[in-house]
């Protein structure tokens, strides 16, 4: 039986900063349905830079990303734009949650981008604000929240258009280290449950520990990092 085809495909990328710096070259990844893999390494080796490429918003110096078998280098602007509507969710360190709109709101957000009824996206925004703890609050602000709670509703953002890819970037900066592993607790689960494959970049021990494999970013690429 032939092997699932992965979700994302990095082959031998490079890129490197203004000046020729060099921030990685040779780097290769498969990420399959229902994997949570963390990428570690320390603040600019690249981590958000490698996201960046990922999600289309900015281009490599050599190699392919492919998402679903489809290579970012075939797409113009407007094709990109539509795949990280409609194929990634993005979590990140500063939540990006719109003071002005409810929790509903803003966890609907993807779906109105993708036109869905306006009764069938709040619907799923608040089924989604149950499944991360937050059962009864789509018409709460955001300033009725903690930071604990904001990430929670990052997260229900995140996951409600049910995407193939789910891309993290220190998504429990902000957050103190009790708190931090309980929302990345909930992240797994949430990520392991809807079949997605999610990839998060982070300092944090704490955060890496909640994924399945972690791999450090260095110079020549990703290394499978072992034990601890």
């Amino acid at each position: 039986m032939a092997a699932e085809s992965p979700i994302l495909s990095l082959r031998s990328l490079a890129k490197s900063v203004p000046g020729g710096r060099v921030l990685f070259e040779g780097l290769d990844l498969d990420l399959h349905a229902g994997e949570f893999v963390a990428v570690m390494g320390e603040s600019g080796v690249g981590k958000s830079t490698l996201l960046n490429l990922i999600a289309g918003l900015d281009g490599a110096d050599a190699g392919q990303v492919a998402i679903d078998g489809v290579g970012l280098e075939t797409l113009d602007d407007d094709a990109r734009t539509g795949l990280r509507r409609d194929r990634i969710g993005f979590v990140f360190q500063a939540f990006h949650i719109l003071p002005h709109l409810t929790l509903g709101q803003n966890v609907a957000l993807p779906l109105v981008l993708q036109r869905a009824p306006g009764a069938e996206a709040l619907a799923r925004a608040g089924a989604m604000l149950d499944a991360v703890g937050l059962p009864g609050r789509a018409g709460d602000f955001p300033h009725q929240l903690s930071g604990g709670e904001m990430q929670r509703v990052a997260i229900a953002r995140a996951l409600v258009h049910r995407p193939g890819l789910i891309l993290a970037d220190e998504p429990t900066g902000n957050l103190d280290p009790e708190t931090a592993g309980r929302v990345l607790e909930l992240f797994a689960g949430q990520v392991r449950q809807s079949g997605a494959a999610a990839l998060l970049v982070t300092h944090s021990d704490v955060a890496a520990a909640a994924a399945d494999r972690v791999l450090t970013l260095t110079r020549t690429g990703l290394v499978e990092r072992h034990g601890g």
